[in-house]
């Protein structure tokens, strides 16, 4: 039987938490940040655990951890 590989996407994406959830960092935070607002740069910054939803998916992707 093979092994399980890893979505290397995903594992660059996500990392799980001690809870068992799936936490990732959001889009749109490298460039072109002359014209985005303090206050939207600054929430771009906090990491975003991921939906409730697509946690069965991301678990497939990452079976290993």
């Amino acid at each position: 039987m093979p092994k399980i590989k890893t979505n290397r996407s995903a594992a660059k994406r996500f990392r799980k938490t001690g809870s068992g959830k799936f936490v990732f960092s959001k889009a749109n935070s490298s460039h072109i940040l002359t014209k985005k607002s303090r206050k939207r740069k600054r929430s771009l910054r906090l990491a975003q655990c991921a939906n409730h939803a697509d946690t069965k998916e991301i678990k497939r992707l990452l079976p290993n951890g």
